[in-house]
């Protein structure tokens, strides 16, 4: 199956990810709560993670790939944390 259909695709889902990227970025820095901004947090690094892949298939390589992972788990160790760190006061007991 050729994907040339889907080549145009591409460009228009980074511009839509970009978006969503900035979006959570403003909830980021105007949250009310805490809470309200690790969830921002955890939406800008998958969206982080999702615009990274774009380009490693635009790209046609595997590096961005990589990066992508590394993207995703510092991501869900750093909300882990920050979830504990909210609910406990403190992230090392």
């Amino acid at each position: 199956m050729s994907l040339a259909p889907l080549t145009g695709l591409i460009p228009l889902a980074q511009v839509l990810l970009a978006l969503a990227l900035a979006f959570a970025l403003v909830r980021l820095l105007l949250g009310p709560q805490a809470q309200d901004r690790v969830l921002a947090l955890d939406t800008l690094y998958v969206n982080a993670m999702l615009l990274v892949l774009t380009f490693g298939v635009a790209a046609d390589t595997r590096t961005y790939f990589e990066a992508a992972l590394v993207i995703g788990v510092l991501g869900f160790v750093s909300t882990a944390a920050a979830a504990k760190f909210l609910l406990r006061g403190e992230v090392i007991e």
